[in-house]
């Protein structure tokens, strides 16, 4: 490494001072640069430009594990520490994480729902758990409150609202879309803290009519909703803080497109193999068919395909 140092600032160094300076000797310098390239050195620097293209294409969100899971998926085989050591190597470090504010209102005198979950948030099939919780994003125009809602089999958002009020119409706009989207059986159980949109008569009336069973975090427990809570961090580091938004509308189309066309479709989660939600949902219903031996037809495939790529 003291030889790259010298090679990198010969321009602006005398190469003889620095051999002195580092401790060794200028004669080994000259051998060590003229050495032909190594094959591992040439991989090595191929490697760089594919990892770098990867995490530019993720806006820097990506770290070692999902780099190294992408480039697996395109077919090359490299070990993990591999790409780990050309990252620091290239200064590429995925966001770390902020705290943030929560958002719940638990002050109020409607009915709450037990915790049917325990933080429990094990699903064996789509549609069995729904999570859903409430963050705020800064604007330039003030506060825009996003609600969003988790199907805990392949961690997918299957819907959202935004809007510049934290009230029951912005819940019940998000369960509408997931609702209408994956018109889930009856029995489905969706989860949320006390907050008062969630305990409301209008939200408790609009999960009765889809046969969906509520259940509620315990009083100031973020734990109890744990995996809307990891959402709502994940999207802060990758996105919101990275961004400075004018207004609400510029806030709601990049939010837009980070949960349509990145983080459902593309985003690779640890939990699920470092598959995308999308992929996972995929990937187990065919296998779900090839098991019961059925063939699907064409009609049908179309149908399952437009159900799991096509985001609501």
């Amino acid at each position: 490494m003291k030889f790259a140092f010298i090679l990198a600032k010969a321009v602006a160094f005398p190469v003889v001072l620095m051999c002195r300076v580092l401790g060794v000797s200028k004669s080994g310098f000259y051998a060590w640069r003229d050495r032909p390239e190594s094959a591992r050195s040439r991989e090595d620097a191929r490697l760089a430009v594919d990892i770098a293209a990867i995490y530019k294409r993720s806006r820097g969100r990506y770290g070692s594990p999902r780099v190294h899971a992408e480039i697996r998926a395109g077919g090359v085989r490299v070990g993990r520490k591999r790409v780990e050591r050309l990252m620091r190597e290239g200064g590429l470090r995925a966001r770390t994480r902020r705290r943030f504010r929560k958002t719940t209102d638990s002050q109020h005198t409607d009915p709450i729902a037990p915790n049917l979950l325990e933080r429990d948030f094990r699903a064996t099939a789509p549609n069995q758990v729904w999570v859903t919780d409430v963050t705020y994003v800064p604007t330039a125009e003030g506060w825009l409150y996003l609600a969003v809602i988790l199907d805990l089999y392949a961690r997918r958002v299957v819907g959202w609202a935004a809007s510049e009020a934290n009230d029951t119409r912005l819940a019940m706009a998000a369960l509408s879309m997931a609702t209408t989207a994956r018109r889930p059986p009856p029995g489905l159980v969706h989860h949320s803290d006390r907050g008062s949109p969630y305990a409301s008569a209008d939200y408790r009336r609009a999960l009765d009519a889809s046969s969906i069973v509520p259940s509620m975090s315990r009083k100031g427990d973020c734990w109890d909703n744990a995996v809307a809570e990891s959402f709502f961090s994940t999207l802060k580091i990758e996105l919101v803080h990275e961004e400075q938004y004018e207004t609400r509308p510029a806030a709601i189309a990049s939010i837009r497109d980070y949960i349509h066309f990145f983080y459902n479709l593309e985003r690779r989660h640890s939990l699920l193999g470092y598959l995308s939600p999308v992929e996972f949902e995929l990937k187990t219903q065919v296998a779900a068919l090839a098991a019961k031996g059925a063939r699907a037809r064409p009609a049908t495939s179309a149908a399952v395909l437009k159900r799991f790529i096509t985001f609501l």
